[in-house]
């Protein structure tokens, strides 16, 4: 058996390597890359040892290596106080298969396709409610219109008290999750007892209620023979390869990944994108223009340059070599999106926003990969393109923008995803 090795990396302490991971993770993950090269190590504190790989090579490595040996289920452990124990975003191995298996249904193409009229009606009540010719931070309205979409989409509730108690408890539990005072819990504690702490309990209690009353109303429907076409619904009549229901602590698993996942990322993204949109006024008017193709490449050129989550994770369960490298057991392997994105080998003046590259050329398996890759590829990768596509087609024919303040923004840390740091800050006008 060779013996492991490590890239190189920072030789600072565990607890230092750690705070400049939580405070200041792009220019960490810069800093390395011009140090080290494509591959390097930090040691993070509560989290073991990682391995940043920035080359395509080695990206192809991880997505197509045996997935029984690169766990990604165990390298987001960190989730599991939200998400819980079936969520597949926390599953491995055959587990994983069989669950993603019975969530496929709902994200194929043509169904998204009925989910088209809500996102646009929600984007155009949204954009309406506008400030004209002030100052206002557009992220909290993508946070806002994400929700509405996500939850009438998922549950299928377009009005009532459970749908206004669905707003307010995620709302409340998304506020929560991503302070500060919980990921320095988390940092403390470890994901295991975070999600037994009492204190973290009664401020998930409120979400877990509503989720599972609706679970239990929309069942009850469902065996009186009535029909939706919301995911819900759908997963209702998935079915275990034995012919099995999923049980009502899947259902919530499952429901609270899709609402997490689907809801803050796409708000990001979308803020994002008019970060960049109006600071490039050019694109903003193509864009407007309303060709399809051109809207598409606006989404992939934003989630190249700002990819909102700037990594993808895997534990070896067993020593592997990785671009060289003989990797021992436990190393967490990171494809590092952030810095593929950026490789000006691959995008020719990477740190510009320039959407035409993506109808020049197509995006590539491992250069673009802002919703990872292989068999762990996001599942909800479609629906969050199409609904960026849905809602930015709005905002560009209903309204006039420009930044608040020229200098662009930059990303900071919210909990696992990166934000713009003025919550992209904007004025509008009407159309």
């Amino acid at each position: 058996m060779p013996t492991p090795s490590l890239p190189p990396g920072p030789r600072a302490p565990r607890a230092i390597q750690q705070l400049a991971w939580m405070l200041r993770p792009v220019p960490l993950m810069e800093r390395c890359r011009r140090a080290y090269g494509d591959a390097f190590t930090l040691r993070i504190a509560d989290q073991g040892t990682w391995v940043f790989l920035a080359h395509p090579d080695a990206v192809k490595e991880v997505f197509t290596a045996d997935p029984a040996v690169l766990h990604a289920g165990e390298a987001n452990r960190v989730l599991r106080p939200w998400l819980g124990e079936h969520s597949v975003l926390l599953l491995d191995d055959d587990a994983h298969l069989a669950q993603r298996r019975l969530l496929l249904p709902p994200f194929h193409g043509q169904r998204m396709q009925r989910y088209e009229a809500l996102m646009t009606e929600l984007a155009q009540r949204e954009v309406a409610r506008w400030p004209a010719g002030e100052p206002f931070a557009l992220w909290p309205h993508m946070q806002a219109v994400t929700l509405e979409v996500i939850v009438q989409a998922i549950f299928g509730e377009r009005e009532g008290p459970r749908l206004d108690r669905l707003r307010a408890a995620l709302r409340a539990a998304a506020a929560s999750t991503t302070s500060w005072r919980t990921m320095l819990k988390m940092a403390t504690l470890g994901p295991d007892r975070l999600a037994a702490d009492a204190a973290f309990r009664r401020r998930m209690a409120p979400v877990d209620e509503v989720v599972h009353e609706t679970i239990a109303a929309r069942r009850a429907e469902h065996e009186r023979g009535g029909e939706r076409d919301d995911i819900l619904s759908l997963l209702l009549d998935a079915r275990h390869e034995d012919g099995s229901p999923m049980t009502d602590a899947e259902l919530r698993d499952e429901l609270m990944t899709l609402l997490v996942a689907g809801h803050e990322t796409s708000a990001t993204s979308l803020a994002w994108a008019v970060e960049r949109l109006v600071r490039h006024p050019e694109a903003l008017d193509r864009l407007a223009a309303g060709d399809d193709d051109y809207v598409d490449a606006v989404v992939k050129e934003t989630l190249r340059l700002r990819p909102v989550i700037p990594i993808v994770a895997r534990r070896a369960t067993a020593p592997v070599r990785i671009a060289g490298w003989d990797l021992p057991a436990g190393t967490m392997v990171a494809p590092c999106i952030h810095l593929v994105h950026r490789r000006p080998d691959v995008y020719p003046d990477p740190h510009r926003f320039r959407p035409e590259r993506f109808l020049e050329r197509p995006a590539g398996t491992y250069t673009w990969i802002p919703f990872g890759g292989g068999v762990r590829r996001c599942l909800g990768a479609s629906f969050a393109q199409f609904e960026m596509r849905a809602i930015l087609r709005v905002i560009a024919r209903r309204r006039r923008l420009a930044p608040a303040r020229p200098p662009r923004e930059r990303a900071r840390r919210r909990a696992v995803t990166l934000v713009p740091d003025r919550g992209a800050e904007v004025v509008a006008w009407p159309a």
